[in-house]
């Protein structure tokens, strides 16, 4: 195991900042996720640690080793495609043993490392396959023992699972991390799936126009985002627009259009002031239907969706229509009855700038 350290990159293609000064530190063993929308740098980023592309400038560091200007094959970081990039003309265990074939490795060697790798990813007995015999899933297996089988420092995935259809991409992400926590590696993830890098990630780093926006672990994400960009990216939130009416303790009372709400202030460096414009970010959850003490707004029903373990409701308020999911339902409301409360604590909205 070893840190994968990126410091001050910057990435240019022409006229075009792809990295814009990117510095982050990933721990011996982690697997850390790179998230963002298209065109965000996270994949560019990737591309410069695996040495697929060489920074403008900054450095990339794994452990104390400057591998800035390595070629790929001498890094020890092994990569994951989202498009496999199997050889359909080989078998999997042909396909496995590529790595090991191009390194000159004894042939004895060789089946060796290459039966361990099938187990390891629970594909023993598969080798002789030809890979249009294999579903999605097992030859996205096959492409993760490949990765495997030169016994990487580093595992890089780009974006691995996105092929994949919803059930098997809950089963890779329980295979994905179980291989790297077994096997001691430090990993880096690519998606743009939130739910993904929630339910993977020990850490993650949420980008945004070639930089860093936040990071942090999946709860430090989701539930203190920073900025309206990281609330609104992972997950589903509510952003309701106001001005501070006072500040004190860390907590904000805004004046909305709806009335005033009381919020806590996630961004330890930010101090807001009377009269600045702010918004509110409530996660559709952490709304409850019924008048409480705390945070109240009248609204009326307007559309809403029963999907069994919950309900989705869109609610028309002075602030505007604000989604609100109730679980566990034992009444489902209809739209175009009277008027309904909404309410929220004060520690589940969250003050960001504006």
């Amino acid at each position: 195991m070893e840190s994968i350290r990126a410091e001050s990159v910057v990435k240019q293609f022409g006229n075009v900042t792809a990295l814009d000064g990117v510095s982050v530190t990933i721990e011996p063993g982690e697997l850390f996720f790179l998230l963002g929308a298209s065109g965000c740098g996270k994949t560019t980023l990737l591309r410069c640690i695996a040495g697929l592309e060489t920074p403008t400038s900054g450095t990339i560091r794994f452990g104390d080793r400057d591998v800035s200007q390595l070629p790929a094959h001498k890094r020890e970081a092994a990569m994951v495609f989202q498009s496999y990039a199997l050889w359909p003309h080989l078998t999997v265990e042909r396909n496995i043993a590529f790595g090991l074939e191009e390194r000159h490795l004894p042939k004895p060697e060789i089946r060796r490392r290459v039966g361990e790798a099938l187990e390891m990813v629970r594909l023993a007995g598969y080798g002789e396959r030809s890979i249009d015999q294999l579903s999605g899933g097992q030859q996205q297996r096959v492409s993760l023992a490949r990765a495997l089988v030169v016994k990487p420092k580093c595992l890089l995935l780009d974006e691995p699972l996105s092929n994949l259809d919803a059930q098997l991409r809950v089963e890779m992400r329980r295979e994905i991390r179980r291989i790297v926590k077994e096997n001691g590696l430090t990993a880096v993830y690519v998606t743009h799936d939130q739910e993904e890098a929630l339910a993977l990630a020990d850490r993650m780093a949420v980008m945004d126009k070639g930089r860093i926006e936040q990071l942090g672990t999946p709860d430090e994400i989701y539930r203190h985002p920073r900025t309206a960009h990281v609330a609104a990216f992972i997950g589903e939130t509510n952003l309701i627009e106001g001005k501070v009416r006072e500040f004190a303790a860390g907590k904000a009372q805004v004046d909305t259009p709806a009335g005033p709400l009381v919020g806590r202030v996630s961004d330890p460096g930010w101090t807001p002031v009377q009269g600045e414009s702010v918004r509110l970010s409530v996660r559709p959850e952490a709304w409850r239907i019924g008048a409480d003490d705390w945070n109240q707004i009248e609204g009326t029903i307007a559309e809403r969706t029963y999907l069994g373990q919950r309900v989705q409701y869109w609610i028309t308020t002075p602030a505007g229509r604000v989604q609100v999911v109730e679980l566990n339902p034992h009444e489902v409301r209809e739209p175009g009855g009277g008027s309904v409360w909404i309410q929220a604590r004060p520690e589940d909205v969250v003050v960001l700038k504006s």
